[in-house]
């Protein structure tokens, strides 16, 4: 899929799940589960043991319904290797212009993290087509949307402590998508096989992008 095509979609959609857990092996599942629910784009992170099987094996079974991503990626090597399984898309905590540069080499999309304008703006300028705010929860909407101001041309994610109580809020202040970790891929959930409350969960924040759409429309 071309870097072009994977942006559009996960714009799209306005939601990133961020797989992460301790145990791999249910996490294929967790991102049927997901996609069942509506959610596009996912992006499993490499804190997950064996994170590269699971990119490759999730591609595998979900094919192009779900945009998968590779999270937690903070150099070049890894970054080739999310690719190389199938990652249509890499997100990191942090800006390794390295990172960069190589999603544009492969036309994928990227999306570095950063916190303050300054950092935000040199994502921007290096090449992100998302700039990835983390941690969201410590600087909230009032941040977005304050940072809209000078920068309307940066496309913001905020990560971190984005809930169905804030979600709202954060697309009001105008980010362009939202990460979503723990909030949607519940672990006690991942834990007890429960894919019928992340199916219903990522429903919930979908229809919250619907919403704020529908009433921006």
């Amino acid at each position: 899929m071309s870097r072009e095509k994977s942006l559009g979609r996960v714009l799209d959609g306005g939601i990133v799940a961020v797989v992460r857990a301790p145990d791999p092996g249910p996490l294929v599942e967790v991102v049927e589960a997901l996609a069942a629910g509506g959610v596009t784009a996912a992006e499993v992170t490499f804190t997950v043991p064996d994170a590269v099987e699971v990119i490759r094996s999730a591609r595998r079974r979900v094919g192009d319904r779900v945009v998968l991503g590779a999270g937690t990626v903070l150099d070049p090597e890894t970054a080739r290797a999310a690719l190389l399984a199938g990652a249509e898309f890499v997100v990191a905590p942090t800006l390794n212009p390295a990172v960069v540069r190589l999603c544009r080499r492969y036309d994928k999309v990227v999306m570095p993290g950063a916190f303050t304008p300054t950092e935000v703006l040199a994502a921007w300028e290096a090449g992100a087509d998302v700039v990835k705010v983390f941690p969201a929860d410590a600087v909230g909407p009032g941040f977005f949307r304050a940072l809209r101001g000078p920068l309307p041309q940066v496309r913001l994610m905020p990560t971190g402590g984005v809930d169905l109580t804030t979600a709202g809020e954060y697309l009001k202040a105008g980010a362009a998508c939202l990460g979503v970790g723990g909030q949607l891929v519940d672990l006690t959930a991942v834990a007890a096989g429960d894919l019928g409350k992340i199916t219903a969960l990522a429903r919930q924040y979908v229809e919250v992008v619907r919403k704020h759409r529908e009433n921006k429309a």
